[in-house]
């Protein structure tokens, strides 16, 4: 019996962040302009722009201050359903989109990244507006990435195929690959270019049509690259963007009987009832990736230079906010009070501040709702006996900023070690004993992404055969794992 097969592309995002980061004093950026225009704040249905039926709106709001940046456009679900009413013409046999041949949807998506490029500067800058990232990070990481992905799936649009199998008999076996159909994707605020491009990318490619549900904590980049998509010369109705809430749009796209895919990044929580709701209605395909508490796990003979900065970076990287954030930080006991002395030491470094600021290393937190969970965990680590060793509290009068906080002597009973503390900067660090033994410490359902720090091979291999969590690949291969985080096969060569 085959087991669900899972992968966590997010790991992705830290490999490539730290490589393209390391590279950032040879790279130039341009300077921001900290308050751009907003040209789209409606919702993108058939290649138009249209309110929302309802007339309701919802303020998007900047991090960095809390004021509001404008309104956008509430779908909920009489807009999700003119959405996929318009994606299901978009895919009936003799339409433009399905006469297209492979190689021209491969050609669209170049020039989706092409115009992306040519944007680059504007698009970099609201994404820092919306989502509070510093605008170095959204230049040099996001948007590289974005551009990248959005590459890498228009080359494989025409080298999808499916075979011919000789059998026995007057009897012709081949096979041919088709799209699903009308998938419903719904992406969340810590990446909002990059998951754009993540579930557009192979859905594209493979023939699919889409409706997106974008976070509305972040819909700005999201409509901006919409007008793009019309621009590249992607047909009516092949893709539509409809910014709301998960409980009414989000809901709306799991549960539509006319749905026939749908691919969720986001909590736990919520992807739980995707998965219900895809059951109760016309039992559609469902990709989930969700939250998770991962670990940095620290041996002995790691070089301590590397492992202090890794371990750094896998937790505070985006203000914490990454699915797979390395948030458990397992050292051996050995090396256990020089780890946490030099951690501490460089979150104290830590520069928080403005995010278009070039010197900032962290800007604020999504939300003022996350804010208060993240300061509420803290609070919970204090009071059960963990010891506050940096940080701890608000970083600013004004905006949703958090101090780079570690804490050490973290028992695997507390709140702070058994929950995701969403997604927020906050390292915990617990000391082991010998090798194996970081494995008794780990909850298997809830570990995204470990991350071992070894020079032993030997180490690594004991991790992966002992840990039920995710395996890691490069390039093409598939990334499987087995864990409720992660659910269906995705960012493989052609997988939408």
């Amino acid at each position: 019996m085959l087991r669900p097969a899972a992968l966590a592309a997010a790991r992705l995002v830290l490999r490539q962040g730290r490589r393209l980061l390391s590279a950032a004093p040879t790279q130039a950026v341009p300077a921001p302009n900290q308050q751009p225009e907003i040209f789209y704040n409606q919702i993108f249905i058939n290649n138009e722009w249209h309110d929302a039926i309802s007339k309701k709106t919802f303020p998007t709001v900047n991090p960095s201050t809390g004021d509001v940046i404008c309104h956008v456009a509430e779908g909920d679900k009489e807009d999700v359903d003119r959405a996929v009413e318009a994606a299901r013409a978009a895919f009936q046999l003799g339409s433009p989109w399905r006469r297209l041949d492979a190689s021209d949807r491969g050609r669209l998506l170049n020039r989706l990244a092409d115009l992306i490029e040519r944007d680059r500067t504007y698009l970099a800058a609201l994404e820092t507006l919306d989502n509070g990232k510093p605008y170095v990070i959204s230049y040099l990481v996001d948007l590289d990435m974005v551009l990248k992905c959005l590459r890498y799936y228009a080359g494989w649009a025409d080298k999808y195929h499916g075979k011919t199998l000789p059998i026995d008999g007057d009897y012709f076996s081949y096979t041919r690959h088709e799209p699903v159909g009308v998938c419903g994707q719904i992406i969340p605020w810590n990446f909002p270019l990059l998951m754009q491009a993540w579930k557009l990318g192979p859905a594209l490619a493979t023939g699919n049509v889409v409706v997106m549900k974008v976070s509305e904590q972040t819909p700005l980049t999201a409509l901006y690259v919409a007008n793009l998509i019309k621009e590249a010369g992607f047909p009516p109705g092949v893709v539509n963007i409809v910014p709301g809430y998960g409980p009414t749009a989000g809901a709306a796209i799991a549960s539509h009987e006319d749905v026939d895919k749908v691919a969720f990044t986001g909590s736990t929580e919520v992807g739980h009832l995707i998965q219900v709701a895809a059951g109760k209605s016309n039992l559609k395909r469902v990709t989930l990736e969700l939250g998770g508490k991962s670990p940095n796990i620290i041996m002995s003979d790691a070089d301590m230079d590397w492992a202090v900065e890794q371990a750094h970076f896998a937790l505070f990287f985006n203000q914490g906010q990454c699915c797979c954030a390395g948030s458990r930080t397992f050292v051996q006991e050995d090396i256990y009070a020089e780890f946490v002395e030099r951690s501490v030491a460089r979150a104290r470094s830590r520069v928080v501040g403005n995010p278009f600021d070039s010197r900032t290393e962290q800007g604020p937190q999504i939300d003022e709702t996350q804010f208060k969970k993240i300061l509420g965990y803290i609070k919970s680590g204090k009071e059960e006996g963990a010891k506050l060793l940096c940080g701890g509290g608000a970083a600013a009068d004004r905006g949703y900023f958090i101090q780079p906080t570690v804490f050490g002597d973290v028992q695997d009973g507390m709140t702070i070690a058994k929950e995701e503390v969403s997604m927020g900067p906050m390292l915990e660090g617990i000391f082991l004993g010998e090798a194996d033994s970081s494995v008794q410490h780990l909850d298997p359902s809830a570990g995204l992404g470990p991350n071992p720090g070894s020079t032993s091979r030997t180490n690594y291999s004991q991790f992966t055969s002992d840990l039920m969590l995710l395996l890691f690949s490069f390039c093409d291969c598939q990334w499987l794992g087995i864990t409720p985080e992660s659910l269906g096969i995705a960012y493989r060569p052609c997988v939408s």
